[in-house]
């Protein structure tokens, strides 16, 4: 976690609307290894398989490929992933998927993050994403088959 000169956290969440917090990627990863949070990547099978995947991130996608339905079981697995007292940091492509899905597990009772520009970040002036943010740009841990 990054500190100030007074010892004071830099990195701190941003205020959201229906769930408690936008973080960045970092401050999600600080919180994973600090045992503070677990880390549900709320991708699809499909993305996390291409793509790349978090090693020990909980897979739980939010919305499932082809069409993108809701997956109906997202609140039973969040429940079996997610201690009570323990923050849910969630983590998707880009960080828009993962707003809706921290706003349900807010309903739920957890206390939920969205980890601001997602797995993949924003796409660049070319449309290529992986160049602009991300847990990947940030060189954060990630693996890919």
């Amino acid at each position: 976690m990054r500190h100030d000169a007074g010892g004071a956290t830099t990195d701190a969440p941003r205020a959201a609307t229906g769930y408690a917090g936008d973080v960045s990627p970092q401050l999600a990863h600080d919180w994973w290894q600090e045992g503070e949070a677990v880390l549900v990547d709320v991708r699809s099978d499909a993305e996390r398989e291409w793509v790349g995947f978090v090693p020990g991130a909980v897979p739980l996608a939010w919305k499932q490929w082809p069409g993108m339905a809701i997956n109906p079981a997202f609140d039973e697995g969040l429940r079996a992933a997610v201690p009570q007292g323990k923050k849910a940091v969630l983590l998707c492509r880009s960080g828009v998927r993962s707003i809706a899905a921290a706003r349900r597990a807010t309903e739920l009772g957890f206390e939920a993050y969205n980890i601001l520009e997602g797995f993949e970040g924003d796409p660049d002036e070319h449309g290529h994403r992986g160049r602009k943010g991300g847990w990947r740009h940030r060189g954060l841990p990630w693996r890919q088959n």
